[in-house]
């Protein structure tokens, strides 16, 4: 597997005339070689795949990424006169690096290295965006640890508890449900804070007539989900009640129209009229989507401004939102994977409103 990727890197890099390649960015280096350790640097080249790191990580290294990769040990701060010598014993002449994840002063101690750089993020991170059949089975059980989760936390959130014990509630049973940790801080956003978008979990208790909008994730093996359901505390106001449901229809038109190959534009267009249509074009500021895998961010992006294409393989979120200010939120959000003739909704959980 990871023979392969690297294989399609180099190919896709040789078509810009690039022999060799150098990876520091710690989701690169997983996904190339295994190893799980930022303490590193990858040297790939079409017929050569080397793995710096320190005394502390070489046992780790060899376990998890040789035979693939040889490990070489280097200083605990690896030297660009380190990295050097080995592109020299390499032959790399033209060697892409990834410029979207560098540090000015790394950049600059690259300079010297005695090969021509090029700046190729979008080439490198681009080998991502198809997902393999492992892949799609790390995201698969990841939205399974997530959907239980949920599905306990209903059972026990009730009018009283703060947004922080919301959250920590979830947290707690993410990781028993099988989690490494969370895909991002969970977001608990009740009552007026809901209208915001990314709410931190703070002291607000839990009232009556509330929407919650609850956002979070679980990482499993490196990959992660992403999902977002808005809960009830006793019956809503038919304002907020109306609001859930332009969202729910929103999120089902555009789901309905999800397709491979399609553009990702489109996609956020067919939610974002639903929502306009009803008045609240404005209420809804932020893109219908993103891609997620070993990041939570990853390409495609389904907004306005986007010029991706939802290809099979690729993932994708749908999760429309309402916002207003003073009154509250709703966002739905399930996970998607693009496939041949259609896609695979990963999320389990109901989109019904739950009323607790």
């Amino acid at each position: 597997m990871l023979k392969e990727r690297c294989e399609k890197l180099m190919a896709a890099l040789s078509e810009h005339g690039v022999d060799g390649a150098i990876i520091t960015s710690r989701t690169n280096i997983r996904y190339f070689s295994n190893f799980t350790s930022d303490e590193s640097v990858l040297i790939i080249t079409d017929k050569r795949r080397v793995l710096l790191t320190d005394f502390r990580y070489t046992i780790q290294a060899n376990q998890l990424s040789a035979p693939d990769f040889e490990v070489i040990e280097v200083s605990r701060a690896i030297a660009a006169s380190e990295i050097a010598s080995v592109l020299t014993e390499m032959g790399v002449k033209k060697c892409a690096f990834e410029d979207g994840y560098l540090t000015v002063r790394a950049f600059n101690s690259y300079r010297e290295l005695p090969v021509e750089l090029v700046p190729m993020t979008p080439v490198i991170d681009g080998i991502r965006l198809v997902k393999d059949e492992y892949e799609i089975e790390m995201l698969k059980k990841a939205q399974s640890i997530a959907d239980a989760a949920f599905a306990e936390l209903i059972t026990v959130i009730h009018e009283g508890m703060t947004e922080k014990e919301v959250a920590n509630e979830l947290d707690h049973l993410l990781r028993l449900h099988g989690a490494d940790e969370n895909s991002f801080d969970t977001i608990v956003g009740s009552g007026p804070n809901g209208a915001l978008c990314h709410a931190t979990p703070g002291p607000r208790r839990l009232q009556k007539g509330d929407l919650v909008v609850i956002d979070f994730g679980a990482r499993y093996n490196g990959y992660c989900s992403d999902m977002t359901r808005t809960i009830a505390i006793g019956e809503p106001s038919d304002e907020l009640r109306k609001i859930y449901n332009i969202v729910l229809r929103a999120q089902l038109s555009a789901l309905d129209k999800l397709r491979p190959n399609m553009s990702a534009k489109e996609l956020d267009t067919i939610a974002r009229d639903v929502i306009a249509a009803e008045g609240y074009g404005e209420c809804f500021g932020h893109s219908l989507g993103h891609g997620f895998g070993l990041d939570i961010h990853e390409s495609p992006y389904a907004s306005q401004r986007s010029d991706d294409t939802l290809v099979p393989g690729s993932t994708i979120t749908v999760e429309p939102g309402i916002y207003v200010e003073d009154l509250g939120g709703v966002r739905i959000e399930d996970d998607c994977v693009l496939t041949e003739d259609g896609y695979i909704d990963l999320a389990s959980t109901t989109k019904k409103l739950i009323v607790i």
